[in-house]
């Protein structure tokens, strides 16, 4: 089972843009044979916590309708991120699509405190089966939070996925969090970060993905658009940049 984190530039408060976008990388990534990708966080409308209040997304969206799609036609989960109209306000939301499923969200439930002016905090956490593996979604800042970690490991979690938008102290944290969690739970970590501008700083990218043993398999560069494929049966990985056609330009 191939496993791909989407590492991508995201275009400020766009969503039609940015799903085409997200379209033209899940292809590919279905090319690859991907059982799963997933995308860095807020990826459909960038991380802009100010614009979130006019963006946020139903789960019932029908913009997001072709991700299900997508989902069906290739045997895929698909993990993209956008603020969520919630129960008690906006979230941080994960839009898992599964074959056949139907959508859920997964909303982020440790914020820090930058986010708490315009977010409210998700209280489910979740795993998702798929193919023998058992998933678990976390959301940037509580993906470096031991507690979350250990949390999805008590749910059988086998991999832990961590959808970002970090910049280069974030990354540099990362990379000493996710090998220690994943030695000490036995779960693969993969963490999906964006490139570019967003909110007030730069995100950083070095998305990557580390072994059960904490190993790092492989991991892409910190500006470069790219796909991080890794192969859970065979412990290989690699990276493919992305070209032009994988991320085209929105439609005027």
């Amino acid at each position: 089972m191939k496993l791909v984190a989407a590492q991508m530039r995201a275009l400020a408060g766009d969503i039609d843009g940015n799903i085409h976008r997200h379209i033209a990388v899940i292809e590919r990534a279905a090319s690859h044979g991907a059982a799963l990708v997933v995308f860095p966080e807020l990826s459909l409308t960038g991380y802009e916590p100010r614009l979130a209040q006019r963006l946020a997304m139903a789960q019932d969206d029908p913009r997001l309708a072709v991700f299900q799609a997508l989902s069906d036609r290739h045997q895929m989960l698909i993990a993209v991120g956008a603020p969520y109209s919630g129960h008690e306000g906006i979230e941080i939301g994960m839009f898992v699509f599964r074959c056949r499923q139907g959508p859920a969200v997964y909303a982020k439930q440790m914020l820090h405190a930058d986010e708490r002016p315009y977010f409210h905090p998700g209280d489910r956490p979740m795993v998702f089966p798929l193919h023998g593996a058992v998933i678990a979604p976390a959301i940037c800042y509580e993906s470096l939070q031991a507690v979350h970690a250990q949390a999805a490991a008590a749910r059988g979690a086998t991999v832990y996925l961590a959808s970002v938008a970090k910049a280069a102290r974030g990354v540099e944290t990362g990379y000493r969090h996710y090998p220690a969690i994943a030695r000490q739970h036995g779960m693969t970590v993969m963490m999906a970060n964006g490139v570019g501008a967003a909110d007030d700083f730069v995100m950083a990218g070095r998305s990557a993905v580390w072994r059960n043993d904490g190993q790092c398999v492989c991991s892409a560069d910190a500006e470069g658009e790219a796909l991080v494929v890794y192969d859970l049966a065979t412990q290989v990985g690699e990276v493919l940049p992305m070209d032009d056609a994988a991320a085209p330009e929105p439609s005027p």
